[in-house]
């Protein structure tokens, strides 16, 4: 009798496109280390050899997922960033924009920012860094430039701001914060950022 893992088909509709799915959803309900190719293979009714044709093997997997939330974080900054704002509001949205991503998607954040990824994807990974990090980067410089805050390494200040934001992520994602009360901290938090703790 043929075995039922052998048995099934191997055509799908976008069977890629279902395993990150698939795999994105174990990932946010029971995180990365449940993760198995030959489970979402099972998910999907494919044979266990099927996700091989899109995923060599979990790395890949996991890299594609990482390449997901980049994508989809760095839409949301797109949608949210309105270059004609002075620095302040201009900012605000984008930091909001972030931390309701990073809020809703702390497992895919997580994934977005480990140092472990296959070389082939190297060069997508800094890609997707650039559209999402490199937007906080360019926004800074080009506040420099109209001589709205200081002359320093915006990518040391990207780096100030982008520490701020994922601490207010991570304790989130912790419990610490609840996720609208960290949402209704954003205004306050680059007021901070760009004015200082002195009394004025």
């Amino acid at each position: 009798m043929t075995r039922m893992s052998q048995s099934r088909p191997y055509h799908h509709g976008d069977l890629r496109a279902a395993l990150l799915e698939s795999a994105e959803r174990t990932l946010r309900e029971k995180g990365a280390g449940s993760l198995s190719l030959r489970e979402l293979a099972r998910e999907a009714g494919v044979s266990h050899a099927a996700p091989g044709r899109h995923f060599k093997d979990k790395q890949a997997l996991l890299d594609a997922l990482a390449l997901v939330g980049y994508d989809r974080l760095a839409r949301a900054l797109e949608t949210a960033d309105e270059p004609a704002l002075p620095l302040q509001p201009r900012l605000t949205a984008l930091s909001r924009a972030y931390l309701a991503f990073a809020t809703q998607n702390p497992e895919l954040l997580a994934l977005m920012y480990a140092r472990k990824h296959e070389p082939e994807a190297a060069e997508q990974m800094a890609a997707g860094v650039d559209r999402t990090v490199g937007s906080f980067e360019r926004v800074i410089a080009d506040a420099q430039r109209r001589g709205e805050i200081i002359e320093a390494d915006p990518e040391r200040l990207t780096l100030f701001t982008g520490a701020a934001l994922h601490g207010i992520a991570s304790f989130t994602a912790g419990g610490m914060l609840d996720a609208t009360a960290a949402l209704g901290m954003t205004e306050d938090l680059i007021h901070h950022l760009l004015h200082g703790l002195r009394p004025r």
